[in-house]
């Protein structure tokens, strides 16, 4: 039976977490001065940009528009993934052995287009996956269990071959609920979930490695 993987890209198969997403939440409050709680990333983290942005305006009093919070995000990350986040180890392995497998491969990712397709390219992952996708692409996100459902049934793959490998515990419990398979992947700066992603994965890894 023919198998899809989907990845998550921030934290999963880029390591990226501690240089963007470790830092531009806090930075862009820190900049206004305004107070936030001790455990923000916490609340913020799977929550991609646009989920981020409505986050902030519902929970912090900020002047600026949803589009030029957007935009400070863009104009703030853009350039590391552009020029400097490497991939994780063992990731380029990985994904040609499952490729020579016959496995389709796919991306998806909360963070936008303006992230994701200059970091593919550049890493030279492009041509080994059959999608890249972002939230940006979905009018639900990665918490919800129908965004799993409808890309099985779009690549035409049964739940039950679909595995979904990510570095927070958000989409491993929808992707579980919508019948798929997950695996858990260790990050700094999500290893506070780590013993609840142990829970929800059928799987947890420290490294792509082990799956070599």
């Amino acid at each position: 039976m023919k198998k899809a993987y989907v990845f998550d890209m921030d934290g999963t198969l880029a390591d990226s977490m501690t240089a963007v997403w470790g830092k531009l939440p806090l930075l862009f409050l820190d900049e206004r001065k305004i107070e936030y709680p001790d455990d923000l990333l916490k609340r913020v983290i799977a929550l991609g940009v646009p989920g981020l942005i409505r986050y902030y305006k519902e929970h912090f009093d900020i002047s600026e528009t949803e589009k030029e919070i957007y935009d400070w995000f863009i104009q703030t990350g853009k350039p590391y993934y552009e020029n400097t986040i490497p991939t994780k180890p063992f990731v380029k392995e990985l994904l040609q052995k499952l490729k020579k497998e016959g496995a389709s491969l796919h991306i998806l990712t909360g963070s936008p287009h303006s992230f994701l397709d200059p970091w593919v390219r550049r890493t030279g992952l492009l041509e080994l996956f059959d999608n890249t996708w972002s939230v940006d692409d979905f009018p639900i996100n990665k918490g919800n269990p129908d965004l799993y459902t409808h890309i099985s049934q779009t690549l035409g793959v049964a739940p039950e071959n679909c595995v979904m490998v990510d570095d927070s515990n958000v989409p491993l419990t929808a992707c579980k609920k919508a019948g798929w398979q997950a695996v858990g992947i260790y990050d700094i700066v999500s290893k506070d979930n780590e013993k609840e992603m142990r829970e929800i994965a059928d799987r947890y890894i420290y490294s792509f490695e082990e799956l070599l």
